[in-house]
């Protein structure tokens, strides 16, 4: 015995343009009729939130499903997959747009790995539920919800994930850490007892770009926040983030941010003058 509740949606091509468009939604539990052999033309994420069942890989190997778990359908890939004799519990969301492929590069869905084990399921699940929700309403919002939420539940999934500790990456939170020192990518990783290269695939797994990427990220949003909440002279603000030369950072600043440091103050500043790098204003604060 078993039970289907499922929605579909028809986003415009202007909905679509908004990154990603809910196509599909589904809550299912129980003994489910086995799930293929095809092969589709856009993303499905499968929670398996209880039971357990198998899926067929594309070269052949028959894998052992286990709750909590996550398969991910890609486009263009066979699959074929079914919960065992017992029955599993079952959300799936149908999805595309133009962001997936960036979600792809920043390694939130991975074609080459099909099916991922995760700590805990509660948190796509209120993702899903969201659509779920969008789904019992009328248009024109629907549409726009629904894709919402799949940006949420992409990244909840990512947080799930049985490889990821609960408080994040550890490597990540050590550069994080270090990143206004003035070190090379060499340095920090043999302070990790890790190559450069290794390094550099860590980062990437965890965060989607390299380590100079993540460090320089982290630097300018620290020298956006001192220069939007402080006073400090720019070359000031230079020093607090790792750079010794105020010329250069307002160079790579103005390369990246797509305006001088100065100009970003007078759009954006809330400086006092009694301001200090250990005391910028936080949501909240008095």
């Amino acid at each position: 015995m078993h039970h289907i509740w499922m929605r579909f949606f028809t986003p415009s091509a202007l909905h679509q343009r908004l990154g990603l468009a809910c196509l599909g939604v589904g809550l299912q539990h129980g003994a489910l009729p086995t799930v293929g052999p095809r092969t589709l033309d856009h993303h499905v994420a499968v929670v398996i939130n209880s039971g357990s069942g198998w899926f067929a890989a594309p070269d052949g190997r028959r894998l052992a499903v286990t709750a909590p778990s996550l398969i991910w359908l890609t486009p263009g890939t066979p699959h074929h997959y079914g919960p065992g004799p017992a029955g599993w519990d079952e959300n799936f969301v149908d999805f595309t747009g133009p962001a997936t492929t960036t979600y792809t590069e920043l390694g939130y869905i991975e074609p080459d790995r099909p099916l991922v084990p995760l700590t805990d399921t509660s948190a796509p699940r209120a993702a899903i539920g969201r659509i779920v929700q969008a789904a019992h309403r009328a248009r024109p919002l629907q549409e726009v919800e629904a894709g919402a939420a799949v940006h949420e539940l992409l990244v909840s999934l990512r947080r799930s994930r049985a490889d990821v500790a609960p408080d994040g990456d550890p490597v990540l939170g050590a550069l994080a850490r270090d990143a206004f020192r003035p070190l090379t990518v060499a340095e920090h990783a043999a302070r990790h007892g890790m190559t450069p290269a290794a390094l550099r695939t860590a980062v990437r797994r965890g965060a989607g770009v390299g380590p100079k990427e993540y460090l320089l990220n982290i630097r300018l949003g620290r020298a956006k926040e001192l220069l939007a909440a402080t006073d400090l002279p720019v070359a000031a603000v230079a020093r607090g983030v790792g750079y010794d030369d105020p010329a250069y950072f307002s160079r790579l600043f103005a390369r990246r941010v797509g305006t001088a440091p100065v100009r970003f103050r007078e759009q954006q500043g809330r400086g006092t003058p009694d301001a200090s790098p250990g005391h910028t204003p936080y949501p909240g604060h008095p």
